[in-house]
């Protein structure tokens, strides 16, 4: 059966990201393996980098705390404006694409959030290629960095350690430039680790492009149209689906038998 739902079709809004935060200051009894006695004070958000896939690497945007100077001045510590700006961008996100993203970016972006008042963002879409490495192979370490180098990804510049922290803590210029620098080089490698897992076929959870987009003939991982292939059967317990293979990202889908949403699934 085709599909008889008419959709508007609208433009995929893909967000990648990368967050900085302070550590924690606490109190320990020890120097290795041991508990905080007490924390002192919270981590708050130094910066973010982002760019909307599609656009070129030069349209990568670095904000940090820094940059609301008012605010900056009368406190260091004040993360309000930037996670307002950081909240904005996942209001418009369909998509957003990180590394470690489920478990520290987008918990703890929303945790500041929350401390700071904002409502919950419009709902969304994750992708984190950390889960993505974790699920689909055995590489000797999943760090982004080291991700990159078994990939053949060029990077660029280190993070100068734990200074670079301590410095932008201080209000150091010096050393937040060299962490904007640092934070825009990860938006560039995690773009780049992205792609070669999407187009290799290797994204088995992707959000369904084609649903999101309204473009309901399209490859449900990468959004490409007229280029799906078919490539046999797919089976379940009780049904047959005829398999495709998209040729622009290499992943398989089944065609749906029902006659509402999108062709591929």
């Amino acid at each position: 059966m085709k599909d008889t739902v008419k959709r508007d079709v609208r433009e995929l809004r893909t967000l990648i990201y990368d967050i900085e935060t302070t550590p924690i200051l606490g109190y320990t009894w020890g120097m290795h393996d041991t508990n905080v006695i007490e924390m002192v004070e919270p981590s708050h958000q130094l910066c973010y980098a982002y760019k909307w896939l599609g656009e070129s690497d030069e349209d990568i945007k670095v904000v940090s705390q820094r940059q609301f100077h008012r605010a900056y001045k009368r406190n260091l510590k004040d993360d309000r404006q930037l996670i307002s700006s950081l909240h904005a961008l996942f209001d418009e996100a369909d998509i957003i694409v990180g590394h470690n993203s489920n478990n520290f970016d987008q918990k703890k972006a929303q945790a500041r959030m929350l401390v700071h008042g904002l409502d919950a963002p419009a709902p969304y879409f994750q992708v984190d290629t950390l889960q993505i490495a974790r699920r689909q192979f055995k590489f000797e370490s999943n760090k982004l960095g080291e991700l990159a180098k078994q990939l053949g990804i060029e990077q660029k510049g280190e993070t100068g350690g734990l200074s670079t922290w301590f410095g932008c803590m201080a209000g150091n210029p010096e050393a937040w430039d060299k962490m904007e620098k640092y934070n825009r080089q990860d938006v560039v490698v995690l773009e780049q680790v992205y792609e070669k897992l999407l187009y290799g076929g290797w994204i088995d959870r992707h959000p369904n492009i084609a649903n999101i987009t309204g473009r309901l003939e399209a490859c449900p991982k990468c959004g490409a149209e007229g280029r799906m292939m078919k490539r046999g059967y797919a089976y379940t317990g009780t049904i047959v689906y005829t398999k495709y293979k998209c040729g622009s990202c290499n992943s398989y889908s089944r065609e749906r038998k029902s006659g509402t949403g999108p062709r591929f699934s």
